[in-house]
């Protein structure tokens, strides 16, 4: 076993009190911070931040300092939600939220012109009359994904659906233009959607545009409006997704596909549909 000599050592020392010398720090202090132990303080502070951690992942990311700080002090600790922001954002963490569409131009009748065509009419009388369109959300390892979906309202079945990675617009259209390949149209169709700025974009309405399409929207605040697509995103999480850990984007699109293509579509049987799929109960209108 080599074993350094006296002189070898001796130029160690000489190298590292030159390096201290030029950053000023004084050789007995370096030596002192080297052997220093943590502080009870600084043991609470990273107890506390662990804390934090868990709560906001049990939150599934959704809850910031307010929230957080609310909980530590109903635990009994005595927290600010100044110090709790703090702590996170040291941390790197922050409550995941979608920032609000914004607006540059204020329309006064803007609320006004999105009209409510559909108006509950959740019976139509054939395929291809009124589409229906919303997004969801699903929690994965790697943070959230996304759900948009397109249901034909007659058989409540899945026409065009499509699984990112966030909000932007272009998947709400890759959803739309994926219906559309999947259907022949032959008159203008009702589509209804919330609120949502992506389904108030300019690009949504050069997708839909109104020679072939008569847009409809929820009004404010009333997810009634569009109740089937809202059940159909909570049946496949409470049905399907629930069961697993989902892992990333490319996970979750497996699972979607094999429940909505190999199982909802063609093979589970629906109550509105007479207990025949969404396929069969259109096989059996075209009859």
């Amino acid at each position: 076993m080599y074993t350094a000599t006296r002189q070898e050592s001796e130029k160690r020392t000489i190298s590292v009190n030159s390096v201290l010398k030029i950053l000023g720090v004084s050789t007995s202090g370096y030596y002192s911070w080297k052997k220093r132990v943590v502080s009870d303080q600084e043991k609470r502070k990273q107890a506390m931040k662990e804390e934090i951690a868990q709560i906001y992942n049990e939150s599934l990311q959704i809850y910031g300092a307010p929230k957080i700080a609310s909980i530590l002090q109903s635990r009994g600790h005595v927290i600010t939600e100044k110090t709790v922001g703090n702590y996170m954002r040291e941390e790197g963490i922050k409550a995941i939220w979608v920032r609000p569409y914004v607006r540059t131009t204020i329309d006064p009748d803007f609320d006004r012109k999105l009209k409510n065509i559909l108006d509950r009419d959740f019976k139509p009388a054939a395929p291809n009359t009124v589409w229906v369109t919303d997004i969801t959300y699903v929690h994965t390892l790697e943070g959230f994904i996304y759900l948009t979906s397109v249901m034909d309202l007659f058989s409540r079945r899945i026409i065009g659906w499509r699984v990112s990675d966030s909000l932007a617009t272009e998947h709400v259209i890759e959803a739309i233009e994926k219906a559309k390949r999947s259907r022949e149209l032959s008159q203008p169709i009702i589509i209804h959607s919330d609120r949502g700025c992506q389904y108030v974009s300019k690009s949504y309405i050069e997708a839909t545009p109104a020679g072939q399409y008569i847009r409809s929207y929820s009004t404010k605040a009333n997810p009634w409006d569009n109740a089937c697509i809202e059940s159909f995103h909570a049946l496949i999480k409470r049905e399907w997704l629930n069961r697993f850990v989902i892992k990333n984007l490319k996970h979750g699109h497996e699972l979607m596909f094999e429940y909505i293509e190999a199982f909802y579509n063609t093979v589970r049987i629906h109550g509105y549909c007479g207990m025949v799929s969404p396929f069969d109960f259109e096989a059996n209108f075209a009859s």
